[in-house]
C-alpha cells in the first residue's frame, strides 16, 4: 500500500468583520489572544502526533476567518514546533489566507522570509461598490495594491479568490473582474459563484442577484477567457497556470489525509492497520478551543464502508481531470467491483467516462455534478 499524503489544516476564526454572505467559522474581534492561541495549537498538535504515523507534512494551509491578522512572528514560532512535532516536508506548499484590508508591507514580507511561499488573497471583487454590498472592509485599490505588494516581496505563488454572481452583478462587470485579476498575473484564481447560506445575514435579507441566465452567461465567457488567458480549470471552482495548482486542495479532492488544528477545524485520517477512514472536528467557539478544562475534539467518526463510495467520488469528481482506477482501492479499501453497477449508470448516462486505468466526468457530468454523486450514494 502507497502512504496516503499527509496535509495539515490550521484555522485561525477572528476576522476585523463579519461578511454577511459568509458561513464559516469567523467570529468579530478587536482582541486576539494570539500567543495564547498559538500555544494551544501546538497543545493539539502534540496530542494528534501519532495521527501522521511516521509521514510527513506535504502541504500546510492556514485557512480563517483572517490569518493574515496575526503577527508573522507568530507564524515563525508554529512554523519551527510544528516541524519538531511533525516534519513538514522540504517542498511543502505553504499557503495562508489573507484579508487586502490587512495587509502590510513589512508582514507581508516577514511571512514570506519565515517560509510561507503562497498567499491566497480574498478579493471577491475589484468593483469596490460590489465590495461595500458584500461587506469587505477594503477597496478596489486597495486590492490591487495587497497582490502587487506580495509580488514585491518575493511571493511567486498567487492565489485571487474572486466571486461572481454578486448583487445586481452583470455579465460585463463579471468579465471586468476577470480581467483585472489576469492583468496582475496571479498563478491561481478561485473563481466561485456567490451562493446564500443558511445562519448568515444574506440568508435572512437576501440581495437581489443574477436571474440564472445571466449566472450561465457570466460562467460560460468566463471560462473562456481565462482560458484565453492561460488558465486551465482543473477543479469545480479552481483555475491555475501551468503546474500552479493548489496542492493542499487537490490533496483533498484526491481523498487524502489532513490533520485539522484551530477552533471547528475538520479532519481527516486513515489507518492503514485496521483498514478505517475516521473524520474528526475541532471544538468549534474559540473560548472553547481555548478553555483547558474542555477537549480539542469535539466528534469524532469512522466513515462507514456504505458511505465510502459517494465519500472518494463526491471529493474525486470535483477534479476536471482523469481520476486512476487504483486509488479508489488504495484510499477507500473496497473493490472496483463494489462500484460496478454505479459505474455502469454513470457511463450510460453520459455523465463520465472510461478506460483501462482512469474515469473521468465529462462536461455534463461536471455540469450536473449532484445528479452524478447521487448514483454513488
Amino acid at each position: 500500500m502507497h502512504p496516503v499524503p499527509l496535509s495539515l489544516y490550521i484555522h485561525i476564526p477572528w476576522c476585523v468583520r463579519k461578511c454577511p454572505y459568509c458561513d464559516f467559522n469567523s467570529h468579530e474581534s478587536t482582541t486576539i489572544p494570539e500567543e495564547e492561541y498559538i500555544s494551544t495549537l501546538l497543545e493539539d498538535l502534540q496530542q494528534d502526533e501519532e495521527l501522521a504515523q511516521g509521514r510527513e507534512i506535504q502541504t500546510l494551509f492556514f485557512g480563517g476567518g483572517t490569518p493574515s491578522l496575526l503577527q508573522a512572528a507568530s507564524y515563525e514560532r508554529l512554523l519551527q514546533h510544528i516541524h519538531s512535532i511533525i516534519p513538514i516536508a522540504r517542498d511543502a506548499e505553504i499557503t495562508l489566507e489573507a484579508n487586502p484590508g490587512t495587509f502590510e508591507y513589512t508582514k507581508f514580507a516577514d511571512f514570506n522570509r519565515i517560509g510561507i511561499n503562497r498567499l491566497s488573497i480574498g478579493v471577491q471583487s475589484f468593483d469596490s461598490e460590489k465590495l461595500h454590498a458584500l461587506g469587505r472592509i477594503h477597496d478596489s485599490d486597495e486590492a490591487i495594491t495587497a497582490i502587487q505588494t506580495a509580488q514585491d516581496v518575493g511571493f511567486e505563488n498567487i492565489n485571487i479568490d474572486l466571486m461572481h454572481g454578486l448583487p445586481d452583478q452583470t455579465s460585463t462587470q463579471a468579465l471586468k473582474d476577470l480581467a483585472q485579476a489576469c492583468a496582475l498575473q496571479p498563478t491561481h484564481l478561485s473563481w466561485y459563484q456567490l451562493t446564500i447560506e443558511p445562519n448568515t445575514q444574506f440568508y435572512s435579507k437576501p440581495p437581489q442577484l443574477p436571474v440564472e441566465d445571466t449566472l450561465w452567461q457570466i460562467e460560460q465567457q468566463g471560462k473562456a477567457f481565462l482560458a484565453q488567458q492561460g488558465f486551465t480549470q482543473y477543479e469545480t471552482s479552481a483555475y491555475s497556470q501551468v503546474n500552479r495548482q493548489c496542492q493542499h486542495n487537490v490533496n483533498y479532492w484526491q481523498f487524502g489525509d489532513y490533520l485539522a488544528l484551530g477552533a471547528g477545524a475538520h479532519g481527516k485520517i486513515t489507518s492503514s492497520h485496521n483498514q478505517s477512514i475516521i473524520r474528526y472536528q475541532k471544538t468549534r467557539l474559540p473560548k472553547d478551543y481555548l478553555d483547558k478544562q474542555k477537549n480539542f475534539t469535539a466528534k469524532s467518526a469512522a466513515v462507514s464502508s456504505e458511505d465510502l463510495p459517494f465519500e472518494f467520488f463526491m471529493n474525486a469528481f470535483r477534479l476536471h481531470q482523469p481520476i486512476e482506477k487504483s486509488l479508489f482501492q488504495q484510499r477507500t479499501f473496497l473493490s472496483e467491483k463494489s462500484i460496478d453497477a454505479a459505474i455502469t449508470e454513470a457511463k450510460n448516462k453520459g455523465l463520465i467516462t472510461e478506460t483501462e486505468s482512469h474515469w473521468q466526468t465529462t462536461e455534463l457530468g461536471n455540469r450536473f455534478l449532484n445528479s452524478l454523486l447521487e448514483i454513488f450514494s
